[in-house]
């Protein structure tokens, strides 16, 4: 038996379009100004407020547990997930290097890897790095979902883990 599938959520890029023009705010998303630790100004953070419900009946369509995988680690159950109206959700310690990408590898994949060990998992990320789909294919049950930073996450990404995770499921 499996155990039961984790869908990894990172915050900049996917929930966080922080890329889109700055002088034009996406439509849905509202601006947040956020600061964190370790911040002397607050960051402005665009959010929109249905993809929380979007992750929670997907996740519990799936079955799945919704997990923070970002740089923001702890900070996200404080700062981003009320803004979203999710609960507190478990959330991956990168020690200070989720962002240290090295020999092509997103800086995550070490963290992500010993955390999951054998779990499936669907990672929305916008930062996957050349080597990230050579690591997914060499783990069973593993998902990267690329999201643009410009963009963020769309019903297309959620399909996309949907289907992923109900197929995963129907093996087990």
């Amino acid at each position: 038996m499996l155990s039961r599938p984790a869908i990894l959520v990172d915050v900049d890029g996917p929930l966080n379009p922080f890329l889109a023009k700055p002088t034009l705010r996406p439509i849905g998303y509202s601006t947040h100004r956020i600061r964190p630790a370790g911040f002397s100004r607050p960051l402005r953070v665009w959010l929109d407020p249905s993809h929380g419900p979007w992750l929670l009946s997907l996740a519990a369509a799936t079955r799945a547990d919704l997990v923070w995988a970002t740089t923001w680690e702890h900070e996200a159950n404080k700062f981003i997930g009320p803004l979203l109206g999710l609960p507190e959700l478990e959330w991956i310690d990168f020690g200070g290097r989720g962002a240290d990408h090295h020999d092509g590898l997103h800086g995550k994949v070490p963290a992500i890897a010993e955390w999951a060990g054998t779990r499936p998992i669907a990672w929305l990320d916008d930062e996957f790095q050349p080597r990230d789909p050579e690591w997914a294919t060499s783990r069973p049950g593993t998902l990267l979902v690329p999201v643009d930073p410009r963009e963020g996450i769309g019903i297309e990404h959620l399909s996309q883990v949907h289907t992923f995770l109900t197929n995963v499921s129907a093996q087990a």
